[in-house]
């Protein structure tokens, strides 16, 4: 197994070399050993490519660098990301499907909904609304009482 990572390990370095035009080298290190068991793509031109690094100043040094711990907040930070994208398009859907059982008479009385699902039933009922008055398909609501006025001129103010 080691030896087929070792390969991988190999190989990927060389296609970033290639593809990306850097250099750049590996030293494999067995443990506890001082001398180095393994270098690509040689001994002299890992030489070069490590000087060349420790020429640069501090700061280039390790601007681009992460350790175990940076890579591991940014790739859960990166995770959490898509699950909360995937947990509001999943919402959204549900929402989608209410609204069509609602409009196929599945749920006439919407009894059994939580508080929740009506309220985004509610929010995207309101948004299709709105966007179908924006696009002149649905006319603007004429207000029946005191209290619709008064919230149509809030609404417009």
């Amino acid at each position: 197994m080691f030896k087929k990572r070792q390969k991988s390990l190999m190989k990927k370095a060389s296609e970033l070399s290639t593809l990306y035009g850097v250099d750049a080298c590996v030293v494999m290190y067995a443990e506890g050993e001082a001398q180095p068991m393994m270098v690509w793509p040689s001994v002299p031109e890992a030489r070069r490519v490590i000087e060349r690094f420790r020429a640069l100043p501090q700061k280039d040094q390790y601007e681009n660098t992460t350790n175990l711990e940076g890579f591991l907040k940014q790739r859960i930070t990166n995770l959490q990301e898509k699950v909360d994208k995937a947990k509001h398009e999943n919402d959204e859907l549900e929402t989608k499907l209410l609204l069509l059982n609602s409009l196929d008479g599945c749920l006439p009385s919407l009894v059994g909904l939580t508080v929740k699902q009506i309220t985004s039933l509610n929010s995207m009922v309101e948004e299709r609304l709105k966007k179908l008055r924006g696009n002149g398909l649905l006319a603007t609501p004429v207000p029946t009482s005191n209290q619709d006025v008064a919230s149509a001129t809030n609404i417009q103010d």
